[in-house]
């Protein structure tokens, strides 16, 4: 046996769910079988394959799927319920032949969430069942109102159990890069340690880097103070988890249907939300965040929003508040706060910003548990189709109002995290050539920069090889203001 073959071990197994997923009828397993087939089981084997793969840093999916080319998992009808059975499964999921307990927790929420959910929340249309989870959103865009989706969000969370009731707000997300340097990774625990201190949750994408370090700093920061039954909860999508394994801290995982109701879900069941360096994406969810809470009918709204970095990091946020300046206006600064290099202050800050958010709450008769007055634009709920023609018709100019200009911005940063890591978004640039960005010179001038600054420091991918850009930026003529 080679090296490499030695590197790539793989086993066979059958599995039993855990969850929701142990109580089953016999019409649910029937149609869970049923629809466990064809482009939407392709999808359901390749995120699996990315959970099972959980020693892996890559971010590359084609990466993973080149290494186990063999794998398969079959949903297995049984009387009384159903069991995976694994082909040529990573050998890493397994200790002595028995998978570990967090991949199998993990395993069975990608079912529930992506077969599962898609039988019993659009088994209404059959049709777009047959043709893939990414179609049902495709077939459901239209029809479905900004209610409905709010709608939606809530019962795939609630389904998943993330949703607890009489629980003071106690829940911080954070947001960070999965290729973020040691000494920055280091500092992401340091402020997790210090939230969990104060018996505080933590909800992030499930990566790693500083998905994961909040998450392992808090962990500890619970053991000391004897707080059992920590949440730390991962919030991906098919596109994101297929190429980014959860980190083994997670015990909440869901899979939302697509990147904009996964940015939803965040932004709803937050309590307070941390930022630390990142990439292209990191800035898709701060413009997500920030076009939300510009939007006039959010002035009422508490949502405590922390930039954070180490003393190492030289002034990225410094950049990003350049870039928001630049592009939004000088309002934008109101939403957020800049915290350099002290965790203490940070949590101090977040926790003391909780206590407002609970009064708010009160005051609204709004749930705790999830935000259902906050207001999110329509365009930010509809998912982005990311292709050629999406990305150069993007509307990138200051004649719109700074929130609507702040969705394109987002959309453009979506359609870059796409041509990264995700699969349709990397073929497509091989095929076709890199996304084309057009918009005012001003505006393209600020993105340009904070890119270049990006690929500069390492952060638009794990750095294993040079970065080739998925985009070029054309900036369009200055054109004259009306009088």
């Amino acid at each position: 046996m080679t090296q490499e073959n030695c590197r790539y071990k793989t086993v066979n197994a059958a599995i039993s769910p855990t969850g929701s997923l142990e109580l089953l009828s016999q019409q649910e397993v029937e149609r869970l079988s049923r629809v466990g087939h064809g482009e939407i089981h392709e999808l359901f084997r390749r995120c699996a394959l990315a959970v099972l793969n959980c020693d892996d840093t890559s971010d590359s999916a084609e990466e993973v799927f080149a290494r186990y080319p063999d794998f398969d998992v079959e949903i297995v009808q049984r009387t009384r319920g159903v069991k995976l059975k694994l082909k040529n499964a990573p050998a890493c999921a397994f200790v002595d032949g028995k998978i570990m307990s967090g991949v199998r927790e993990h395993l069975f929420a990608v079912l529930r969430d992506i077969v599962f959910v898609a039988s019993e929340l659009y088994r209404q249309d059959e049709s777009s069942v047959e043709e893939g989870f990414e179609a049902i959103r495709l077939v459901h865009r239209g029809p479905l109102s900004p209610a409905a989706i709010n709608n939606l969000v809530f019962l795939l969370l609630r389904n998943a159990g993330l949703l607890k009731p009489r629980i003071l707000p106690n829940l911080v997300v954070c947001w960070g890069g999965h290729s973020i340097s040691r000494e920055e990774y280091d500092y992401t625990k340091s402020v997790g340690y210090e939230l969990g201190l104060r018996h505080l949750d933590i909800c992030t994408g499930c990566g790693p880097g500083a998905m994961k370090g909040p998450m392992k700093g808090a962990t500890i920061g619970h053991a000391k103070q004897r707080i059992q039954g920590g949440r730390y909860i991962g919030i991906s999508e098919p596109g994101i988890i297929a190429a980014e394994s959860p980190n083994p801290i997670v015990n909440h995982l869901v899979v939302l249907p697509d990147i904009e109701k996964r940015l939803e879900a965040f932004v709803r069941v937050a309590h307070g939300i941390i930022v630390f360096p990142g990439g292209v994406g990191t800035l898709e969810e701060i413009l997500f965040l920030i076009g939300t809470l510009m939007d006039p009918a959010n002035k009422d709204q508490q949502l405590p929003l922390i930039f954070t970095e180490a003393a190492c990091s030289n002034g990225y946020f410094k950049r990003i508040d350049e870039f928001l300046v630049a592009t939004l206006g000088e309002e934008v600064r109101r939403h957020y706060r800049i915290i350099e290099d002290d965790p203490v202050e940070v949590a101090h800050v977040m926790r003391e910003g909780m206590q407002q958010v609970g009064k708010g709450r009160r005051v609204s008769r709004d749930a705790y548990y999830y935000n259902w007055l906050l207001h999110i634009p329509e365009e930010m709920k509809h998912p982005f189709e990311v292709n050629h023609d999406s990305m150069a018709s993007l509307h990138l100019t200051r004649s719109l109002p700074p929130q609507e200009l702040a969705i394109n911005l987002r959309r453009a940063f979506s359609g870059i995290v796409a041509g990264n890591v995700k699969d349709h978004g990397v073929r497509l640039v091989r095929e076709k050539g890199p996304f084309v960005l057009r918009g005012d010179a001003s505006i393209m001038a600020a993105m340009d920069g904070l890119l270049r600054d990006f690929v500069a420091h390492g952060r638009m991918k794990l750095a294993r090889e040079r970065y080739n850009p998925c985009y070029t930026i054309e900036p369009e003529p200055a054109q004259s203001e009306p009088v």
